[in-house]
């Protein structure tokens, strides 16, 4: 079955650096699209990052270019995600999503994932 595991996950002052990773089995990785959404208690899903399945094309959301940087190593069947100069508003649970449906613009739609893990919490404080 499908398992998505993130980690790296914790706690970072403003302007810190945090790396999410996201282990993928039970699918064959290199042929799906990934995302990374973020969801905060009581606020809607937000698609963070994504990138293509093969061709490394990568999509972000507005408030975090420049500062996050989405990667892949199909290899390792792995997802990750660089995140620098954190913001207080970048608090909340993150998510690695497999992309059933993988379109040309961002943000995909809500339900163009089919699978996501458990979400690993960031929490940026001073």
């Amino acid at each position: 079955q499908v398992q998505l595991v993130e980690s790296g996950g914790g706690e970072a002052q403003p302007g810190g650096s945090l790396r999410l990773s996201c282990a993928a089995s039970g699918f064959t990785f290199g042929l799906y699209g990934m995302s990374w959404a973020r969801q905060a208690p009581g606020k809607e899903l937000e698609w963070v990052a994504g990138i293509h399945a093969e061709n490394g094309d990568t999509f972000y959301m507005d408030s975090v270019k420049g500062r996050f940087t989405i990667s892949r190593d199909n290899a390792k069947n792995m997802l990750y995600l660089s995140m620098n100069n954190l913001e207080p508003e970048d608090t909340s649970r993150y998510y690695c999503t497999k992309m059933r449906i993988w379109r040309s613009s961002w943000p995909p739609h809500l339900y163009d994932y089919d699978y996501r893990g458990q979400g690993t919490q960031v929490t940026v404080s001073s």
